[in-house]
């Protein structure tokens, strides 16, 4: 199971969770010597030593050469857990010239997806969403979000849209890819660091642990697929109705397709 944003929070709280049942864990982040901990974590409490590979999502570039060195060790991922993501104050464009908001949560998973895609096939795609996606905008032809002024909770709840979009999407491009998003509930995590949101999700004693914020995305990697929905959206293990734009296939298609373009792979 390759898990993106595998250094703290859900992702951590996941990689541990699939390595302590058999599972062999492949962990990405960005931070070496977080990235470090959490391997030598599993390490002790699963073992053996999982894989890591670091990779900055807010470089293209990176995710570009983390594709390939995947590529070029694992014939096969059976599931990819499309979970690394960001929250920031105040609007910021990214080397690559995206908000980058959009870039590290959606766009850099979406790269990393299609360049993995015949290693995926008969796999799992597994994207981390929020029900923050409710106060999205996604608008397939402004991905940047320039024609707005900027929020750091509405950049946020577009990225989550477009995570589900993509996956249903996903779904319906790629029939022989389980493509799944799910929401995790609101998690005492990392995220929001540097903005009004960085106390709320760290403090906040009412909050889920990571450890249950992991849960359904844990299940989601297991579960028989038959008894699961291809495009599906989850909450607490329960398949979950989507509403507005963001149940708008074709919106989705458009996504898709405006995603594609911006990460410069088109042939998928």
């Amino acid at each position: 199971m390759l898990v993106t944003g595998a250094t703290s929070g859900i992702g951590r709280a996941a990689a541990l969770a699939v390595a302590r049942q058999g599972a062999h864990v492949v962990l990405v982040g960005r931070d070496p010597e977080r990235l470090k901990t959490v391997t030598n974590e599993v390490a002790r409490t699963a073992g053996p030593a999982p894989d890591a590979f670091r990779a900055d999502f807010a470089e293209l570039r990176q995710v570009r050469d983390l594709g390939e060195r995947l590529r070029d060790r694992y014939p096969r991922v059976d599931v990819m857990a499309s979970n690394a993501g960001g929250m920031f104050w105040s609007r910021t464009t990214t080397p690559d010239g995206f908000e980058a908001t959009v870039q590290v949560n959606h766009l850099a998973g979406f790269l990393l997806a299609r360049l993995l895609r015949e290693r995926l096939a008969g796999g799992r795609l597994i994207l981390t969403s929020s029900d923050a996606y409710t106060q999205g905008r996604i608008d397939p032809d402004d991905l940047n979000g320039d024609r707005h002024r900027y929020s750091a909770g509405q950049a946020y709840g577009t990225s989550k849209q477009a995570n589900i979009m993509t996956a249903a999407e996903a779904a319906r491009r790629w029939p022989d890819v389980l493509a799944v998003s799910y929401h995790p509930g609101q998690v005492r995590t990392r995220i929001g660091r540097g903005t009004v949101a960085s106390s709320y999700f760290r403090f906040n004693p009412f909050l889920r642990s990571s450890a249950k914020g992991a849960d359904t995305l844990v299940w989601l990697a297991g579960a028989p697929a038959g008894e699961l929905t291809p495009g599906g959206y989850y909450a607490d293990r329960r398949l979950s109705p989507v509403s507005g734009p963001t149940a708008d296939a074709g919106l989705a298609a458009k996504l898709w397709e405006a995603g594609a373009a911006a990460v410069g792979d088109t042939a998928r």
